[in-house]
């Protein structure tokens, strides 16, 4: 069972922007190779990194929240952290290299 939350524009600012603790927002698309790759890395960093919310964004349903973080390519892992874009990690990335792109290397 994914651990992610799915996001949407109508939640993206409850389940993201307003969240106590950092959020990784993963675009992706269903269509997208490299998207279906990066699901089980992310799901393995929710269990690793318990401090961390993970939510999806689909971007062809919610094009708009795509737009308006300058999503140019899928898949797209941000961080927020008090509401605010911390990082971002363009493309699939292998477990350790997705961790230390987002700054969770070294997370509790």
């Amino acid at each position: 069972m994914s651990k992610a939350i799915q996001v949407t524009t109508a939640t993206f600012e409850e389940q993201v922007l307003l969240a106590e603790q950092p959020v990784i927002v993963d675009f992706y698309a269903d269509w997208c190779g490299p998207c279906k790759m990066l699901s089980p890395v992310l799901e393995q960093l929710a269990t690793e990194h318990t401090e961390v919310k993970i939510t999806k964004v689909n971007v062809d349903e919610e094009p708009a929240l795509a737009e308006r973080y300058r999503v140019r390519g899928i898949p797209y892992v941000a961080v927020f952290r008090d509401g605010k874009l911390a990082s971002q990690v363009v493309g699939y990335k292998p477990k350790a290299a997705l961790e230390a792109g987002l700054g969770l290397n070294g997370a509790p």
